[in-house]
């Protein structure tokens, strides 16, 4: 996939994928994101859960609770947060509906990419519930 600016965010995830502040902050501003997005308008009703997903291994990650990931995996990840609570890119997020068509296109293309792991993921975080 070619795209200028989530080459950009996977730069900018190489230098806070080993910072859990940062990561922690990030997980914040995704929070934040999520609220603000209407979900009424989205017809994909599983992108929200996705995001979820991303937080949540993004945060179990950054407090060390997680770590049976590649690097690799959490770099891409990370960068496709970066890329959704980033206002400017490939259609700026201002404009009504199609603005987070790219972000969700870049999401959809990382977990899919990536499902093997979060399925890992998953399984790990439900184990930690029944316990």
């Amino acid at each position: 996939m070619k795209n200028t600016f989530f080459s950009a965010a996977l730069r900018k995830a190489a230098g806070m994928t080993g910072k859990p502040g940062r990561l922690m902050l990030l997980v914040s501003r995704l929070a934040m994101k999520l609220r603000e997005v209407n979900w009424k308008n989205v017809k994909a009703t599983n992108v929200r859960e996705k995001f979820y997903v991303l937080g949540r291994l993004t945060k179990a990650y950054a407090m060390g609770n997680y770590r049976e990931i590649p690097w690799k995996t959490v770099l891409i990840i990370v960068a496709a947060i970066i890329y959704f609570v980033n206002p400017i890119d490939l259609l700026p997020d201002f404009i009504p509906v199609a603005g987070l068509t790219d972000d969700f296109g870049i999401l959809i293309w990382v977990y899919n990419s990536v499902s093997n792991e979060i399925d890992k993921f998953l399984t790990w975080e439900q184990s930690q519930i029944s316990t």
